[in-house]
């Protein structure tokens, strides 16, 4: 076969690259990747004087931006840190964060992404399954490090406070915070240093030689179903997720004629900690030298909703829970969506109750794209010039391919459901020590197998199921818990809810629902009756249980897990 016909046939086995918007290609420019020091250094030049991060009413420019990365660096080249030495870096979205993450990279080291939230007992697992020397942590939660700190091999500890890098103005934050948290005076450790005490230091950065295949970061995955490890992803693979989202959306984000100095700005309320936020509101804004909007707390909705009233902004990101959260508080009709290109949605499934309410908030639909940690995240999204949610998690970026196979390795036919497994250089190298679960979770044709269950369909579009750990059998019958959350959301006297599967022994496993009401007056029994008319009879939930509220990830994303272990628990 000629080499114009093996183009030919790959391209009739990739059917979405027919339905990509005529601004991009099917393939990456391999030599432009790069890495992403290159990315940090070209940004902070060329954009030097612009705004980079804004929190609490502060910005700092790229250029304050690295400074501050550069004297981070330099302190922990001073502590004897070599290049590939693990930073673990424990902190929401303040400015401190990506000074942090930058200096790591800047200084090949790796960055290893830690959730704040994270109990004692959690974080001692993470640190030394990484081998992290250092840590830098955010003062509110100290007294968790202080807990774990006798099973840490830490050469270093870090404390980072909500103020840093504002000046003065930084004082009244840290003021403010402090007394919300009830905190008398700054929380420190024996042996631990300030992050501002860092900076002021004027540490200088010996210059360092990253390579693409690097390690920039081991950012922990499975923690909403087992025990989490670490997605080693080189500095290849998220520039090359960089480089995709690029080519995909910068089509759409052209400044109004005649306006060059015209910038965008990114709300970031998911943390930049999680690898949705870290990729799509933290690197991907530096290639375009937009200024991220950084929300440190975004489950405070009244107070994410002032600060929105206050802003201009052009770009939005979340997940489901939060765009449900917003679109659902009286005050958000006063927000001015008008500047607003485009709404991105991933991390968890969309449903189209919330996509529908959202719009008519805004105007805009949600753009739902899909990844993991373990893809750098990106995947598929869909077309950015979409005008109404298409229910579907888009296309394949370029450069990616997309397989759904059973569990013999098959392909299925199209519109055939089976699990959705991904090609593409943002895939992660393999999991930090782990070859067992690298060789259980990669093809020998060198896929990445996601867990999830999905359907393509035929314009090459993939359309999510579930997670396959998720799914209920019931009497033989396979019931995808959210396919039976969508039908919930779509009752107005719902708010959200969660799915899961319970033993039952008549039929294996029954339906079961954790349902958060709007309507304080909606019944158990109106609202199955309401299930029945939209469900066939097995996948009705069998028990319905109203909640205050449900568990979640950090992220937002509902911990479908802790609810079978609270249920087992009461038993």
């Amino acid at each position: 076969m000629t080499a114009t016909g093996a183009t030919q046939a790959r391209n009739a086995s990739r059917p979405w690259l027919a339905h990509y918007p005529p601004a991009v290609p099917p393939e990456l420019d391999d030599a432009r990747i790069g890495t992403l020091a290159d990315l940090i250094g070209s940004a902070c030049s060329t954009h030097a004087d612009r705004p980079a991060f804004e929190s609490f009413g502060k910005t700092i420019t790229f250029a304050e931006t690295r400074r501050a990365a550069e004297s981070f660096a330099g302190w922990l080249q001073a502590q004897g840190l070599k290049k590939g030495d693990r930073v673990a870096l424990m902190m929401p979205n303040i400015l401190a964060y990506p000074a942090a993450i930058f200096g790591v990279l800047l200084g090949g080291f790796t960055v290893v992404n830690v959730n704040p939230l994270y109990t004692a007992r959690e974080l001692t697992h993470q640190i030394n399954d990484a081998g992290a020397r250092v840590l830098v942590v955010i003062e509110n939660f100290a007294h968790v490090v202080e807990e774990a700190k006798p099973n840490l091999k830490l050469d270093a500890i870090v404390i980072a406070t909500a103020g840093d890098l504002m000046g003065f103005k930084g004082k009244i934050v840290n003021f403010v915070a402090r007394r919300v948290k009830k905190v008398v005076k700054p929380y420190g450790l024996p042996g631990s240093i300030g992050f501002q005490q860092i900076l002021h230091g004027g540490a200088r950065m010996t210059p360092v030689t990253v390579a693409p295949e690097d390690v920039a970061f081991l950012q922990y995955t499975g923690g909403t179903t087992g025990v989490a490890k670490g997605a080693t992803l080189t500095h290849r693979n998220v520039a090359a997720n960089v480089q995709q989202a690029g080519l995909w959306l910068e089509w759409m984000l052209e400044p109004p004629l005649g306006r060059s100095d015209y910038q965008h700005v990114m709300v970031t309320a998911l943390p930049l900690y999680h690898i949705f936020a870290l990729t799509c509101c933290c690197m991907f804004l530096l290639r375009i030298g937009a200024k991220s909007l950084l929300i440190a707390n975004p489950r405070d909705i009244p107070g994410f909703i002032k600060t929105l009233k206050a802003s201009r902004f052009t770009l939005f990101s979340g997940v489901n829970t939060l765009y449900n959260a917003l679109a659902n508080h009286p005050e958000i009709k006063e927000v001015d969506f008008s500047e607003m290109r485009f709404a991105v949605a991933g991390g968890m499934a969309t449903q189209a109750a919330v996509a529908k309410q959202w719009k008519a908030v805004t105007g805009r639909p949600i753009i739902e794209g899909y990844g993991l940690s373990e893809t750098s995240p990106v995947a598929t999204i869909n077309r950015p010039d979409i005008t109404e949610f298409s229910g579907t998690i888009g296309f394949p970026i370029p450069s990616t391919e997309i397989a759904i196979r059973d569990a013999e390795g098959n392909d299925m036919p199209l519109g055939e459901a089976g699990e959705i497994c991904i090609r593409g250089p943002q895939v992660m190298a393999g999991y930090w020590n782990r070859p067992d679960e690298t060789a259980k979770a990669m093809t020998a044709d060198g896929y990445f197998r996601s867990g999830d269950v999905g359907i393509m369909l035929p314009d090459g579009q993939t359309k999510v199921v579930d997670r396959m750990k998720d799914m209920v059998l019931v009497s033989g019958f396979n019931v995808y818990p959210n396919e039976v959350e969508d039908v919930l959301a779509s009752h107005p006297g719902v708010l959200e809810s969660a799915v899961i599967g319970l033993p039952d022994e008549h039929s294996g496993e029954a339906v079961t629902a954790f349902v958060v009401r709007k309507d304080p007056t909606l019944t158990t029994d109106a609202l199955r009756a309401y299930c029945k008319e939209n469900l066939t009879g097995y996948k009705v939930p069998r028990q319905i249980f109203f909640r205050e509220s449900l568990p979640k990830t950090n992220v937002g994303k509902v911990l479908r897990r802790a609810l079978r272990e609270e249920v087992v628990a009461r038993r």
